[in-house]
């Protein structure tokens, strides 16, 4: 079979998106028509044009930190040779006469992937831009709602709790992650934290559905496991909520006693005051919704002493790509015991600045609930 004839200038014009080419030195070699229609200049004012140019003679405008962010990323690509999708970056409008709509800041995703020559090195950059705008603001949207369905941080009962909610960054869609936290007579703390699949609206709606379904059944029976089993019924019936995971406990200080229920979540861990970690997996059974016969829940308890801290999490905290999960609950365990002794405010932010350090990326969101014991 004889090999098609490609016209590269034609596929170069319909890649996705705005796409210029550069040079290693960043001067302009070619662009697509999405690209001029973008910036709104003629070809000609742009092939040759030396890039950092942008915005010189106006070092104090919003937009030239942008342009220097992008100058710095494709002269790392042009340095190490490896892709880079830099963060979202913020343009805003440099005409104040413009329609109001195009008078709003707009929100660009960047990718800068190097072109090698017949000798290995760079001998081009590419560099795509795509408006996200749109999903900004829809996110900001299901943020607000999501952040507005979670209960304010404050002391239950007599006892102080620290909890934390940290939307994803790399993500331009937030998830259903989300805690609650239940006073319950005899002097009990139920505690849960969930995860919804899916992102978006949609998933904050299934989220507050879920977390006020949860609340009240640990209110009425208090059992972890059967509160577990009353929300199963109830996500059923709710669209979104299948393979919904949830951590179930409920902290007895007459007993000094924890008793659980898992449906498919990361187990709580139990940071014993001589510095031990205790990981509460001995009650997990499969995600809401994801067996197709209803049944009972499996529950189990742990004991405490003075001093001790329990610790619910999303997975966020713990998972990352390409790694096994263990690796990340052994990495969490050791930052426990680095921290023993600490206040539950304090660990809750060491260990939102430790366990994103790894990456520098948040790629998930994080709930995380702390409860001295």
């Amino acid at each position: 079979m004889k090999e098609p004839e490609i016209d590269y200038t034609a596929v170069f014009q319909a890649l996705p998106g705005a796409v210029a080419l550069l040079t290693p030195q960043l001067f302009f070699a070619d662009v697509n028509e999405e690209w001029l229609r973008v910036i709104n200049r003629s070809r000609e004012h742009v092939i040759g044009h030396y890039m950092p140019d942008d915005y010189a003679d106006q070092p104090n405008h919003p937009n030239a930190a942008v342009a220097r962010n992008i100058e710095e990323s494709l002269r790392r690509v042009t340095r190490t040779g490896m892709p880079e999708t830099m963060e979202l970056q913020r343009f805003d409008p440099t005409d104040a006469t413009v329609r109001p709509r195009a008078a709003e800041a707009r929100f660009w995703s960047m990718t800068n992937i190097p072109v090698p020559g017949p000798d290995g090195r760079v001998a081009l950059l590419l560099h795509r831009v795509e408006e996200v705008t749109e999903l900004i603001r829809a996110r900001a949207v299901a943020l607000s709602l999501q952040e507005a369905m979670l209960p304010a941080p404050r002391t239950v009962g007599r006892h102080p709790v620290a909890v934390r909610y940290r939307p994803a960054v790399g993500a331009l869609e937030v998830g259903g992650d989300w805690y609650d936290l239940v006073d319950v007579p005899g002097d009990r703390l139920g505690i849960a934290v969930g995860d919804v699949v899916g992102h978006g609206l949609a998933a904050a709606s299934v989220m507050g559905q879920l977390r006020s379904a949860l609340s009240a059944a640990s209110r009425s029976c208090g059992d972890p496991a059967r509160a577990l089993e009353i929300l199963e019924l109830y996500a059923r019936s709710v669209v979104g909520a299948e393979n919904t995971t949830v951590a179930n406990a409920s902290i007895d200080w007459n007993t000094h006693r924890i008793t659980y229920s898992s449906a498919g979540h990361l187990p709580p861990a139990l940071l014993r005051s001589d510095g031990t970690v205790e990981f509460l997996d001995r009650a997990t059974d499969p995600p809401l919704g994801a067996c197709t016969e209803y049944g009972s829940r499996s529950q189990a308890t742990a004991s405490f002493t003075e001093g001790a801290l329990l610790v619910l999490y999303t997975d966020g905290l713990v998972e990352r790509r390409d790694e096994d999960i263990d690796t990340g609950l052994a990495r969490l365990a050791d930052s426990l015991t680095r921290h023993c002794g600490a206040g539950a405010e304090d660990l809750a932010d060491a260990l939102l600045t430790e366990l994103s350090s790894s990456t520098g990326v948040v790629g998930d969101d994080t709930a995380l609930v702390i409860v001295p014991l």
